[in-house]
């Protein structure tokens, strides 16, 4: 059991009704997982308010009650605590609960529209070959060492983070590194964290849907380097100029990487193609497993960040050589007629560009490219007709289909793509709802070398259309229909 007072260590309280000196077992802030000696944590979600719930907490046993609006009645022997953010209180209160766990390990926080998974699996591999037991904590998968973990967010509520974190100590984990959501951010779920560096990757159009601005998501993204201490280290892309932004009132120190401008880690692509990525960094030359000038990125800020935890620069290239690709990032199979099947997570404007970039800088020309892409239901409409124009201008085909329609019709969100088509590319697109006849349609295009670019969905293995979740794999199906186009 823990004190309440002492997990409320750091928060922000405005009002105590009680006493504090109460022993707990647990914190929710769902009321239907709260039993006996429980602190409920009443959040004011977008849809439903935690302070309708506090009565249902104290019949089911809370016996502590965090909120931001004290309740007109109270209860005896139940101490009730106002704060300014029930948020940001959730998270240093876990941090407390799990006895801060995050500042006894290496933890790395990566933050940016693009390259956050890439970037942070890959350094997990990384320190895992450099010897080290470590964690991920990712939108693909969880991991401590190699244990795999089911992910449901970017970045976890926040008692799921701090036990997740409190686990990779009692496993021996010397080194964390977690991609940190915008949406993280806001929600305050990292308060109170201890991050030994900050990752800053890029920033382009995304999320407006949550945001409303992209000046708010700037500033959301803004808030991982705003919150770091004097002894902690910023790292950030200088070809993306917000990474100036995000050094602004930082207290820590400050570095760079890039591969256009002047910075502390420098990288150059000297060949590019499907076996491979050959790259110079601060003058040693590099070859890896990977793919394309946006995975250079990914690869340098891996190496920044064992530079920056003072490892030895040619191990770390050497170890930089074995990582292999991510799964669902510019993930690829090809067929016995040497048909390419590309599948790739593009699911922002930039993301899709820079993959489309990848393969053109890699075709000899000869070959076509055939883009399958859609755009999630219950998100960002904005970015549907750039995401199409973008299609266009890179591939000699378009199929247009479903991603995840959620509650939306997914024809009106192909119409919405279609908007972004201008008149001489409309006789290069197709439009197919059911994305497995998407998918299918664009093999049956494809001739030998031909290239088929999969993007939006990546390592999902689902999609959700209504409320109902399907079993769907755009790799699974995409080798399904090459195998079958070999053997026919």
């Amino acid at each position: 059991m823990r004190l309440l007072k002492d997990i409320l260590y750091r928060v922000p309280i405005e009002n105590v009704i009680g006493n504090t000196n109460v022993a707990l077992e647990n914190i929710c802030f769902d009321s239907r997982e709260v039993g006996q000696f429980t602190a409920f944590v009443a959040i004011p979600g977008t849809q439903v308010d935690g302070h309708r719930f506090i009565d249902n907490a104290l019949d089911a046993g809370a016996n502590a009650i965090i909120c931001e609006e004290l309740p007109e009645e109270t209860r005896d022997e139940v101490c009730y605590v106002k704060v300014q953010n029930c948020h940001a209180a959730l998270a240093l209160m876990a941090c407390n609960y799990y006895d801060n766990p995050s500042e006894k390990l290496n933890l790395v926080g990566i933050t940016g529209t693009n390259g956050k998974t890439t970037t942070a699996t890959l350094l997990q591999q990384l320190f895992i070959n450099l010897g080290y037991k470590t964690g991920l904590l990712s939108t693909v998968v969880n991991k401590i060492q190699h244990e795999e973990i089911a992910s449901t967010h970017t970045t976890p509520n926040p008692l799921e983070l701090n036990a997740l974190l409190a686990r990779m100590l009692e496993e021996g984990c010397t080194h964390c590194f977690m991609e940190v959501s915008s949406h993280a951010l806001v929600q305050r779920r990292t308060e109170g964290l201890h991050f030994k560096i900050a990752v800053f990757t890029n920033i382009t159009h995304d999320h407006l849907d949550y945001h409303e601005t992209f000046d708010n998501y700037i500033a959301a993204k803004k808030m991982l380097f705003d919150g770091l201490g004097s002894s902690a280290f910023a790292l950030v892309n200088r070809d993306d100029f917000h990474g100036e932004v995000m050094l602004q009132n930082t207290k820590a120190k400050q570095l760079s990487f890039g591969l256009k401008t002047m910075a502390d880690y420098k990288a150059k692509v000297v060949e590019n193609d499907f076996d491979g990525l050959q790259l110079n960094i601060n003058g040693n030359d590099v070859w890896t497993h990977l793919i394309g000038k946006f995975n250079a990125y990914n690869l340098l800020c891996a190496y920044a960040v064992a530079e920056i935890f003072e490892e030895d620069n040619i191990e770390i290239l050497t170890q930089l050589s074995q990582l292999t690709p991510v799964k669902g990032r510019f993930q690829y199979i090809r067929s016995e007629t040497n048909i390419t099947g590309i599948v790739d997570y593009a699911h922002t404007p930039d993301a899709l560009k820079n993959v489309l970039e990848t393969i053109n800088d890699i075709r000899t020309g000869n070959e076509k490219v055939i883009t399958v892409v859609g755009c999630g239901g219950d998100r960002d409409k904005d970015k549907r007709p750039k995401m199409a124009n973008i299609a266009c201008k890179g591939s000699d085909k378009v199929i247009f289909t479903s991603d995840n329609p959620r509650s939306e019709n997914p024809d009106q969100i192909i119409e919405d793509m279609q908007a972004g088509v201008e008149g001489a590319d409309f006789k290069k697109t197709f439009s197919i709802t059911n994305r497995k006849e998407a998918i299918k349609t664009a093999v049956a295009f494809a001739e030998p070398n031909d290239i088929i670019l999969v993007a939006g969905k990546g390592h999902e293995n689902y999609q959700i259309i209504g409320d109902e979740v399907f079993d769907f794999n755009d790799m699974e199906i995409i080798s399904e229909y090459l195998i079958q186009l070999t053997s026919s």
